[in-house]
């Protein structure tokens, strides 16, 4: 992928480079029982159904925390029945409620829709100028070894401002995305220390996940944060990025997801939701 010349950030250290070919998809039906020790693969990216699945209101949790932990140290997801915005960092995993507070996730409660993976980071990038999110983006893009593999990624720092949002649990019959996020809860934080997650996603798996960045922010001390909507990151701020040649996803062995038409582009209403 081409640099682009006026993008103010370097890429700073490559730790490690891309070994292996192609992203191999495995889909399986229902979970398999945790991994642990050597079995686990440090270079997947596991998922919880579909974007376009949860754009269309299959809320129903299907996947339970503690499961979705064996497969990754940093993620981000939902609540059951879109009961807030999940967030795993470090090994830790908390959803963000509506009113605004993190709240850790263990146990056998669900979500029905994540993403994680064990994060080992590939290089860093530093920013050499303020910016806001929209230009962050472009300039982590500019860095990225391949437009066709997935990456997650991770900024820590004290951040001048920080905007993320968080819906409440829904009740049946579901509302499409579209329509919950429209009534959303938006918080602003002012300098605040924290870390984002996410993943940038190839177009290659749209309607899978969110092409492009999906983030989610969480405080230092853990207390509140919320999916990402814009923030303004100081000059000196580094990103770390790690490079995930494999993708498995887990299908939901029951509920509406079975039923959904997922042949629609959805790519409007995505775009509105994000």
């Amino acid at each position: 992928m081409a640099k682009r010349a006026l993008l103010p950030c370097a890429v700073v250290a490559v730790v490690f480079f891309l070994i292996g070919a192609w992203v191999a998809l495995a889909v399986a039906p229902i979970i398999a029982g945790p991994v642990s020790g050597n079995d686990v693969d440090r270079e997947t990216l596991f998922q919880v159904s579909t974007i376009d699945a949860l754009l269309q209101g299959a809320y129903d949790g299907s996947v339970t925390y503690d499961n979705l932990a064996t497969y990754g140290d940093l993620g981000i997801g939902c609540g059951d029945r879109l009961d807030g915005e999940l967030i795993g960092i470090d090994g830790e995993w908390y959803l963000v409620r509506v009113d605004g507070r993190a709240y850790p996730a263990t146990g056998n409660a669900t979500t029905p829709f994540a993403a994680t993976t064990f994060f080992d980071p590939d290089l860093s990038v530093t920013i050499d100028e303020p910016m806001n999110l929209t230009d962050l983006g472009r300039c982590l893009e500019a860095e990225l070894p391949s437009e066709n593999l997935f990456y997650a990624i991770r900024m820590d720092g004290t951040f001048p401002r920080v905007v993320t949002r968080s819906v409440p649990a829904q009740e049946k019959p579901y509302p499409r995305l579209v329509d919950v996020t429209a009534n959303q809860t938006v918080f602003t934080f002012e300098n605040v220390t924290g870390t984002f997650v996410g993943f940038w996603t190839p177009t290659l798996a749209e309607g899978i996940n969110v092409p492009g960045y999906h983030l989610h922010f969480i405080t230092a001390d853990r207390t509140a944060g919320g999916h990402l909507l814009d923030m303004m990151v100081p000059a000196g701020s580094s990103a770390q990025v790690d490079t995930t040649t494999n993708f498995t996803m887990a299908f939901p062995a029951s509920g509406d997801f079975w039923t959904v038409d997922l042949s629609a582009d959805l790519s409007d209403d995505l775009e509105r939701v994000e």
